[in-house]
C-alpha cells in the first residue's frame, strides 16, 4: 500500500497566518525529542547545503497543539521548513518559530536584566549567606543593585528562580498545530540547512614497476558543522552545482586508502535530474564537528600517461626581452572510460603516491578536478620537474605592411640532466589568424590558438626548438 504524504501549510519564521493570539501557554508545550524519531534522512549537496528529513511519532490532542521539535539543525533555514504527515488525518499548521537563543550562563544573565536573583556567598568556615539583588546590566560584566548599594562584581555565585521560557537548551522549532482528532500521529519535518558539506577525495597509487598504470580509490569526505548530530541517518549525496539565491564550501584531511574496498561499502549511484545521487549503503552517525570518510569506489590497472609540459605565454607582437625561464610541469593523465573508473567523478582532489626503492609510498603531488562525466580525459599537474629545465626567448619581430600583420621568431631550449632521454610537450598559444612559416620540428595545431610540439630530449643533453610565425590582425 502506498503512503500518501499530506503537506501542511508552511509559514515563514515567526509569522502567524490568519491567526490572532494563540491561546496556548508554555505549560501546554509538548517536547518532541530524538527518542520519538522513527526515521532520519540527510541529503547533502556540494555548496554548504543539506536537506534534512526527520520523522517522529507524537501523541496529539484534539484542537490546538504546541510542539517543541527539539534538536533541529542550528543552521536551519526556517523559511524552508515543511511539515507533512504520511498518514490520513486533517492537520493544520498555524505558526512556527525557530528558537535559537540557547541556554548559557551569559544568555541566562541577560534574560534576568531588570529582575531579581539571589547572590550566595560561602565563607572560610563553609557557612552560606544569601542576599537578593536586582540585575541592572549584563554587558561585559554584571551590575547588581542591592537594598543598600550597587556592585559591579559577583563575590559568590548567582541563583536564578527558573529558566525563562524563551531560552532553549537545544535549537528548537516550535510548531502550533490544529487537529480535529486526538491520537498518535507520525509527522515528518523537512528543511534545508547549512553547516553540512561533502567532497570527493581520491588517492592514486602508481604501479611500482613501470608507472604506466595506477589504482584509484575514491572517498567521500563528510563534514558536519550544523550544531547537531545526525544519528542512525540515511545519508545521500548530490554531485552537481545547484542554483541558489544567496541572501548573504576547508581543506580536509584524507586517509590513505586500502587497495580494495568492500563491495557492500560502495554507495549506490543514480541519475537525479541533471545531477548524480549517491546513497550510502548503511545508516550511519554523523556527529557535530565531525569529519567522516566513506568509500566511494576503487578502480585498478588504469592506464596513465606521464608527460612533461612547457606552456609558453600567449604570443603577441612585442620586442624580445632575452632569455626567460619556463616551468616544466610534470603531468599525469588518464581517460574516464571502460579502462578507468568509467563513472561520473564528483569534484575533488586527486592525491598521487609512488613507491620508492624500499617499497614505501611517497607523495608526489595532487591536483583538483571538477565534476567529470565519463569518456573525458583528465590531466593532473603534479608539480615542476627538477632535472628537466626550459628557457625561451623571442628572436625576431617584423611588421609586414600596414594592416598589423607581423612575423615573430622564437627559440626554446630544453636541458635534460637525467640518465635517460625524455619527451617534453611544448604548448604555445598564438592569437589571431596565424601561419607557421619555419620550424625545426613539425608542430600539431591542437586548437585554433594552440601549437604543440613533442620533443625528445637526449640524456644529459640539450635540444633547441626554433619557429617563425606570421600573425594577421
Amino acid at each position: 500500500m502506498s503512503i500518501r504524504h499530506r503537506p501542511l501549510l508552511s509559514s515563514a519564521l515567526g509569522l502567524a497566518l490568519g491567526l490572532g493570539s494563540l491561546q496556548v501557554t508554555a505549560t501546554d508545550e509538548l517536547r518532541l525529542d530524538d527518542s520519538a524519531r522513527e526515521a532520519l534522512g540527510v541529503t547533502i549537496y556540494n555548496d554548504d547545503l543539506a536537506l534534512v528529513r526527520d520523522r517522529r511519532r507524537v501523541e496529539l490532542d484534539a484542537g490546538e497543539n504546541r510542539i517543541a521539535w527539539r534538536n533541529v539543525s542550528a543552521e536551519i533555514r526556517p523559511q524552508t521548513a515543511l511539515l507533512s504527515t504520511p498518514e490520513d488525518g486533517a492537520l493544520r499548521l498555524l505558526e512556527q518559530n525557530f528558537d535559537y537563543d540557547l541556554l548559557t550562563p551569559e544568555s541566562l544573565l541577560q534574560k534576568y536584566v531588570g529582575r531579581e536573583v539571589e547572590v550566595v556567598r560561602t565563607n572560610a568556615a563553609g557557612e552560606r549567606t544569601r542576599e537578593r539583588a536586582r540585575v541592572l546590566a549584563a554587558n561585559g560584566g554584571v551590575v547588581l543593585r542591592y537594598s543598600d548599594r550597587i556592585e559591579t562584581a559577583v563575590i559568590g555565585h548567582l541563583v536564578y528562580p527558573d529558566v525563562p521560557a524563551d531560552l532553549r537548551d537545544q535549537p528548537t522549532l516550535v510548531l502550533h498545530l490544529e487537529t480535529a482528532d486526538a491520537g498518535e500521529r507520525t509527522l515528518e519535518l523537512s528543511y534545508l540547512s547549512g553547516g553540512l558539506s561533502w567532497q570527493a577525495d581520491y588517492v592514486a597509487e602508481l604501479d611500482p614497476e613501470q608507472g604506466d598504470h595506477m589504482t584509484l580509490n575514491a572517498w567521500v569526505t563528510l563534514d558536519n558543522r550544523s550544531g547537531v548530530a545526525y544519528r542512525d541517518a540515511r545519508i545521500q549525496l548530490v554531485a552537481g552545482a545547484l542554483n541558489q539565491v544567496r541572501e548573504q564550501v576547508m581543506a580536509l584531511p584524507v586517509m590513505r586508502a586500502e587497495r580494495m574496498m568492500a563491495d557492500s561499502a560502495i554507495p549506490k549511484r543514480e541519475q537525479l535530474d541533471a545531477y548524480h545521487l549517491y546513497t550510502l549503503p548503511r545508516r550511519t552517525d554523523l556527529l557535530n564537528h565531525q569529519t567522516k570518510q566513506v568509500a566511494l569506489f576503487t578502480a585498478e590497472a588504469i592506464p596513465v600517461e606521464r608527460l612533461l609540459v612547457v606552456s609558453g605565454r600567449p604570443v603577441g607582437a612585442r620586442n624580445g626581452d632575452g632569455w626567460s625561464t619556463q616551468p616544466v610541469r610534470t603531468t599525469l593523465s588518464f581517460t574516464n572510460d571502460t579502462a578507468g573508473p568509467n563513472m561520473p567523478l564528483p569534484r575533488g582532489v586527486i592525491r598521487v603516491y609512488a613507491q620508492d626503492s624500499a617499497g614505501h609510498a611517497q607523495f608526489v603531488g595532487e591536483d583538483a578536478i571538477d565534476h567529470t562525466p565519463t569518456d573525458q580525459r583528465i590531466t593532473l599537474t603534479l608539480g615542476e620537474s627538477f632535472d628537466v629545465t626550459a628557457r625561451r626567448r623571442q628572436t625576431d619581430l617584423e611588421h609586414i605592411g600596414d594592416d598589423g600583420t607581423v612575423e615573430l621568431g622564437f627559440e626554446l631550449e630544453l636541458a635534460n640532466a637525467r640518465e635517460a632521454a625524455t619527451t617534453v610537450e611544448v604548448r604555445e598559444r598564438i592569437s589571431g589568424d596565424w601561419q607557421m612559416l619555419e620550424e625545426t620540428t613539425q608542430h600539431i595545431k591542437a586548437a585554433a590558438d594552440l601549437a604543440v610540439w613533442h620533443l625528445e630530449v637526449p640524456a644529459k643533453g640539450r635540444i633547441t626548438l626554433s619557429w617563425r610565425v606570421r600573425i594577421e590582425r
